[in-house]
């Protein structure tokens, strides 16, 4: 068999040392009321990255603990137990499907570098860096099937019909993110629509599962797709404004990345709409036709500095992450619950 990391170290990683240190303590919260839920989800996801193909544990293992929030897969658990799953008979359906939806992830993660030809993923160098596209593509395949066998495992349609059409609209939402990449006159609507797929379809989906599992009522479970949706969107509304303000070591990818790609975020939107003739000229001319020189990116971040598109990227955030909050009203107050609107806080204030 191939070497895969240990349990700890595929362990959650908090970032320290950032703006974002101080308002980690939301996220720590929802990692302590499942600690031991995690941890059995952890050791499932060892065992399952497992292949007598050593290249597989190997290149797995490196994107796997890289680290990151897990915070897709500790929506499911974190939903499930808010929903009153059980604790007995051995019951751990919310740990298998919160290590199939982090599957899922990372195998779009895989991918989705080879298409960017990105460089970085969370600091260090992407698997495509390492290991070259061929292998990440067909790892990325093998992770998928993982997921999906652990969805046949699980042996609810239920569950098999919500995380399979969340594969299928993240493939939907990337080719659409590409179908728009380069073009100005993609509207705000527009851009949503494709976070809403490549981002959010997963954490609406991670969340609803909870309330399967724990046999709740549907509107139980609309609630939680609702509350993952709002959530999901507003943390990529962050994450592309980070692209234009962070700094690469608080990112975890190369700063600019998305305005060297020519990707439509909305704080280009933002800046374009609001730019003069020169400004809009601009934009076209390094986001459409990608011709750009070294000084471009300084350049368009004053831009969308002046323009306060930062702001209205947040504020657009904060709207959705009252409309997440709002969603788990139907739920009574429990630690869960407000860990759960504590962590939507926490997607907004990455940005302040």
């Amino acid at each position: 068999m191939g070497s895969v990391a240990s349990p700890l170290d595929l362990g959650v990683t908090l970032v320290s040392g950032s703006a974002e240190h101080k308002h980690e303590d939301a996220l720590s919260a929802l990692v302590a009321l499942v600690e031991a839920d995690l941890e059995a989800c952890n050791r499932v996801i060892v065992a399952r990255m497992d292949s007598p193909v050593s290249l597989i544990p190997q290149l797995a293992a490196h994107i796997v603990a890289a680290g990151g929030k897990r915070l897709r897969p500790l929506l499911t658990l974190a939903a499930a137990r808010l929903c009153g799953y059980p604790d007995r008979d051995g019951a751990a359906r919310h740990v298998d499907l919160a290590a199939c939806v982090e599957f899922i992830h990372t195998a779009t993660l895989l991918h989705d570098d080879v298409v960017d030809e990105s460089q970085l993923r969370r600091g260090l160098a992407s698997a495509n860096a390492v290991f070259g596209n061929k292998a990440s593509v067909l790892v990325g395949d093998f992770l998928f099937a993982r997921a999906f066998q652990l969805m046949v495992d699980d042996g609810s349609l239920k569950v098999l019909a919500i995380l399979s059409q969340a594969a299928a609209t993240i493939a939907e939402g990337e080719v659409l993110q590409l179908v728009t990449q380069n073009d100005l006159s993609t509207s705000e609507a527009r851009y949503l629509e494709v976070i809403q797929g490549k981002t959010a379809a997963l954490f609406a989906a991670a969340c609803q599962i909870g309330a399967v599992v724990a046999n709740r009522p549907e509107c139980e479970e609309e609630a939680l797709s609702a509350y993952g949706m709002k959530l999901g969107i507003a943390f990529q509304l962050v994450d592309d404004a980070l692209d234009y303000v962070a700094d690469q070591a608080t990112l975890g990818k190369t700063i600019g990345d998305d305005f060297r790609e020519g990707k439509i975020t909305l704080p280009v939107l933002v800046a374009f709409l609001a730019g003069d003739d020169a400004e809009k000229a601009f934009w076209r001319r390094t986001v459409e036709s990608l011709d750009q020189t070294h000084s471009d990116l300084d350049h368009a971040m004053r831009l969308i500095a002046g323009h306060g598109a930062i702001g209205v990227t947040l504020e657009r955030a904060q709207r959705f992450v009252q409309e997440a909050k709002a969603a788990l009203t139907i739920f009574a107050d429990s630690p869960f619950r407000r860990a759960l609107a504590d962590v939507a806080d926490y997607t907004v204030q990455r940005l302040r």
